[in-house]
């Protein structure tokens, strides 16, 4: 999925204080894809990437 490589998420690794990295923590708590890319993840990966992400 998009979400794996996505551009404006490695923005947000590279600096989570960063404009754009905000507003890619915002737009994970809405978007379907997302939640569709979360929901495609085995559940260790899926705890793994909402605990780096502080995602619930």
């Amino acid at each position: 999925m998009a979400c794996a490589n996505c551009k404006i998420r490695a923005q947000y690794d590279k600096n989570p204080k960063s404009v754009i990295g905000r507003l890619w923590h915002f737009h994970t708590k809405f978007c379907p894809g997302f939640k569709a890319y979360l929901k495609s993840l085995s559940d260790e990966e899926r705890i793994e990437i909402c605990q780096k992400y502080d995602i619930k």
